[in-house]
């Protein structure tokens, strides 16, 4: 994969992180339910750890993360968290199942790209992994939790 190609994609991957880490902390103050508002909480801390280290290997890659995502992303994420609290915790927990599962989809499509390119990137692979388990884990709670409130 080109370069250029390459930074735009973790552009693309940073401002949708950048998104998620707004879109859950929105979630975790608006939620009454204490347990899920921690949970909410964890989940932007962890996300925002991706936001981190994708802006380090863009970085390295000699560009800037993207100004656009820096400032659209974190207010369209908090504006979603807080218009979707109020459709409440089953909505907001099947909306973060969907986009848990894109984020994966997105995450596998990029892996599989750099693993056929055969490009030397076993580092920033290392982290798209990590990345997509995080994002796998975060799918198993939501679905984990909503079954529990559909048993109650």
């Amino acid at each position: 994969m080109q370069r250029k190609k390459l930074i735009n994609k973790l552009n693309l991957f940073y401002s949708l992180e950048l998104n998620q880490v707004d879109l859950y902390t929105a979630q975790s103050q608006k939620v009454k339910d204490s347990y899920t508002s921690q949970a909410f909480e964890r989940i932007a801390y962890i996300e925002q750890q991706h936001v981190d280290n994708i802006a380090e290997k863009i970085k390295e890659l000699g560009a800037r993360p993207s100004k656009l995502g820096d400032v659209i992303s974190p207010i369209v994420g908090k504006l979603a968290g807080k218009v979707l609290s109020l459709s409440g915790l089953e909505n907001i927990l099947k909306v973060n199942i969907l986009l848990e599962q894109k984020a994966m989809e997105d995450y596998q499509k990029l892996i599989e790209s750099l693993n056929k390119d055969n490009q030397q990137q076993e580092e920033l692979l290392k982290i798209l992994k990590f990345n997509h388990i995080d994002e796998d884990l975060h799918t198993a709670w939501f679905l984990k939790r909503l079954a529990q409130l559909r048993s109650n």
